[in-house]
């Protein structure tokens, strides 16, 4: 009895402190869109429990009051990390597309901050105005992200957009690029190329659970598609490489994968061919460079785009693009809230998020085999970030199976029953996922003109 009254006592210091909070906080100062924003975002509490360097409340050192702000906050890093956001709002940065997807749609839905964080939290609330700002600043950051998309005024504000028919890209280096992409004196017995795990006519992926490298050794995790890949935020499962370029630079050198053991040993191999040496000191004169070599294989993959899709041309105005069953399913696909990670031109590749965010995915899965799920871990080294993993595109999706960093689930049925039940905790109907699944059908793209196709 005596425990229960010093809790509500507790309880009501931080009510009362948090009162005075609220009664003092001002109004939504002037400045930029996103200056507002910013404040908005700040005073609601979203930057206490979805960014790593957040300093707790001081009242967070009383009694049980800290127990619960403690659990907010990891839980809450879980669901969202925003700390680039911060940092982009304050330069005037666009804001990440999947970020944008992620706080539209809690402040849609008023989900956010949720009651038990506001039972201890008093300030921690968004007004009606507050909700608008954020809104606008949504829109109007959307509309510089896809202002060259061809998406019409009616999806303007959509949460996915087009990508572009194409890029610019240094044709030369491109060229070369596809032939260094799939040149096999990358590896140390000239046995394996890029185009070994990524295979460009099989949907850029080799389609095993595990790509098989030098030595016929296997790797622990499923191989990505490279197509569309230049629209990823960062590289890998894990992130470790920031671009293309970095990207392209480490296979060779990984023992498992292709083992090229150096650069000099491999610029020595590829100088073996005697054309292609020609024609690659033409545009790079010092030769077969580590950097030379990732710029020109950066270039190729940078043309690896697959633009008009069936989705995108609905996107673009075409109403005849897309079946009702596939309608239908971009409607369920929003509203299961696939899209608030799934989003932007890729449909993914922007941000690092939980596996297993409303249930044990792992616990259930069992052993599949050697598979390296430490996800972000492994390039962070910070050990909140286990079994995050970067959200694969889902842009040819249909082409790209088996699905998942574990590479377990081979249909793509299976695999949206797999995301609704572990990441939104909803049992789907079989009509739902067929619908959905046709959705995802519409994203396969097109190749150089030519529908792309898993021969």
């Amino acid at each position: 009895m005596k425990k229960s009254l010093i809790v509500l006592i507790l309880l009501c210091v931080a009510w009362t402190t948090g009162y005075f909070i609220e009664s003092s906080r001002s109004s939504i100062p002037d400045g930029t869109m996103q200056q507002k924003a910013l404040y908005v975002l700040d005073n609601a509490g979203c930057v206490l429990c979805h960014t790593k360097n957040a300093e707790p409340p001081f009242y967070a050192h009383i009694p049980i009051i800290g127990t619960l702000i403690k659990h907010d906050m990891s839980e809450g890093l879980k669901h969202f990390d925003m700390g680039g956001i911060v940092n982009d709002l304050k330069k005037g940065i666009p804001t990440n597309e999947t970020i944008l997807a992620k706080i539209e749609s809690t402040v849609s839905d008023a989900s956010m901050p949720p009651f038990q964080f506001r039972f201890v939290h008093w300030s921690a609330t968004i007004s009606a105005p507050e909700r608008q700002v954020i809104l606008d600043w949504v829109k109007s950051e959307r509309k510089r992200l896809n202002a060259n998309s061809g998406v019409v005024e009616k999806f303007a504000n959509e949460p996915v957009w087009p990508i572009p028919s194409k890029l610019d890209v240094d044709a030369r280096k491109a060229e070369l690029g596809s032939i260094l992409y799939h040149h096999t004196a990358l590896s140390g017995d000239n046995t394996v190329s890029c185009a070994t795990c990524h295979p460009l006519d099989k949907g850029g992926v080799d389609g095993l659970q595990t790509s098989t490298g030098i030595r016929k050794q296997k790797g622990d995790i499923n191989a990505p598609t490279v197509y569309n890949a230049t629209f990823n935020t960062r590289q890998f499962w894990d992130g470790r490489a920031g671009t293309l370029e970095e990207q392209a630079g480490m296979p060779p050198l990984n023992p498992v994968e292709m083992d090229g053991v150096s650069w000099e040993k491999i610029a020595k191999r590829l100088a073996k061919d005697t054309e292609l040496k020609k024609e690659f000191e033409k545009v790079y004169p010092d030769g077969f460079t580590e950097k030379n070599i990732t710029d020109a294989i950066g270039a190729f993959e940078r043309t690896l785009i697959t633009p008009d899709s069936p989705f995108d041309k609905y996107l673009k105005g075409d109403s005849s693009a897309l079946t009702e069953d596939q309608i239908k399913g971009y409607e369920l696909f929003k509203a299961a809230k696939c899209s608030t990670c799934h989003s932007g031109q890729n449909l993914g590749g922007q941000t690092f998020e939980y596996m297993g965010l409303k249930k044990s995915y792992f616990n259930d899965r069992g052993n599949v085999g050697k598979i390296n799920d430490k996800g972000l871990l492994s390039f962070t080294q910070d050990d909140r970030d286990l079994h995050k993993f970067k959200t694969p595109t889902l842009r040819n999706v249909a082409l790209t199976a088996p699905y998942f960093h574990d590479g377990s689930t081979a249909s793509l049925k299976q695999a949206v029953d797999i995301m609704a039940k572990y990441q939104r905790d909803k049992k789907l109907s079989d009509k739902e996922i067929e619908q959905i699944v046709k959705f995802l059908e519409s994203l396969t793209g097109t190749i150089d003109g030519k529908p792309l196709q898993k021969n």
